[in-house]
């Protein structure tokens, strides 16, 4: 029931693609990352991501019937990938993001390409 201060909390950890839980709404968590490079192709069936770039610059690349697309968020921007949707999230800058989804999510989705090693498929760690 205490304030939590982005800046500190972003401070206490290192590990890139490894989300931390810094609050729950309802049955949501709310993920703070640090990320660089790619991420995994995944989807997840059941439900959307949303996605609020805090610092640098996130790309998402999306499958759609028509074919790849990259969406570019810049500091500041908010996103939703539908749920469904093939995605793979890119920063080659690094990014510091927020995420919010359902609790018990997996990062890299209900089905998925083989994971690389600097990815962490997990629910979020508690912060």
């Amino acid at each position: 029931m205490n304030p939590i201060a982005l800046d500190d909390a972003f401070a206490s950890f290192d590990v890139l693609w490894s989300p931390r839980i810094v609050a729950r709404v309802n049955d949501y968590d709310v993920r703070i990352a640090k990320v660089e490079g790619e991420h995994v192709w995944h989807v997840h069936d059941h439900t959307d991501e949303f996605f609020l770039v805090l610092r640098g610059e996130l790309q998402i690349v999306l499958r759609e019937e028509s074919g790849e697309r990259t969406v570019v968020l810049p500091r500041g921007a908010v996103f939703t990938v539908p749920r469904g949707t093939y995605h793979k999230p890119v920063s080659p800058g690094g990014a510091s993001i927020l995420m919010f989804e359902p609790s018990g999510t997996l990062t890299v989705g209900d089905r998925h390409d083989e994971v690389p090693g600097h990815v962490e498929a997990t629910t979020g760690h508690v912060l």
